[in-house]
């Protein structure tokens, strides 16, 4: 089976208004989905790339358009300035880690709705993603054990930061990244061409 590496960020708009469409996109070809949470804000520190916060007023206030525009042309609520934005991301990042394991190990759980669960809690549902029990329930919809949160940090945190050199190893320059062999697709917009991808090579 061929596999998509996900490079998701917890916090990521544009990575929320992909919605669910990698899975269907994942589904349609047969392909498994492998989800890496990774930390974008050392990515951006690495490439020289400025935070959203740091940006150019122009190119600021174009964020908060394309978020309204994409969000609309998607049939999916949205806030531009969520109310928890930033927030640590550590816990909703664990969080995915240990689900996808869960998952691989029990044949049950649903790692996509669990990441959607998350990023729809921060943009969405004016929830902090940094709380525990925000993250309890986006597992418990996810089909999920809500104990899963409270396992061990550290573990999840080592494979967050490891994930990340991959990223960085990767060329993946921002969030969401889809990677299938050495191709890479950046943004969610880019997943037509994904499915095209996929369609050619399996």
């Amino acid at each position: 089976m061929t596999q998509i590496d996900y490079y998701l960020f917890p916090l990521s708009p544009f990575t929320y208004l992909a919605g669910t469409k990698l899975e269907e996109i994942a589904q349609k070809h047969g392909a498994s989905v492998n989800y890496k949470p990774f930390d974008l804000f050392r990515v951006f520190a690495e490439h020289g790339t400025q935070l959203p916060g740091k940006r150019h007023p122009s190119r600021q206030s174009y964020r908060l358009q394309e978020i309204a525009r994409i969000a609309r042309m998607n049939d999916l609520p949205v806030n531009p300035r969520p109310l928890h934005w930033p927030t640590d991301p550590k816990r909703a990042a664990a969080a995915i880690i240990y689900a996808q394991e869960f998952a691989h190990e029990h044949s049950r759980g649903d790692v996509g709705k669990l990441s959607f669960e998350i990023l729809s809690a921060c943009w969405a549902r004016e929830q902090d993603i940094a709380r525990e029990d925000v993250i309890e329930t986006c597992l418990t919809a996810a089909g999920f054990d809500a104990g899963i949160a409270q396992r061990d940090l550290q573990s999840a945190l080592d494979i967050y930061e490891r994930n990340t050199d991959e990223a960085l190893a990767a060329n993946v320059f921002g969030a969401p990244t889809y990677v299938h062999g050495n191709d890479v697709f950046w943004g969610q917009d880019r997943l037509p061409y994904l499915d095209a991808h996929l369609a050619v090579t399996g």
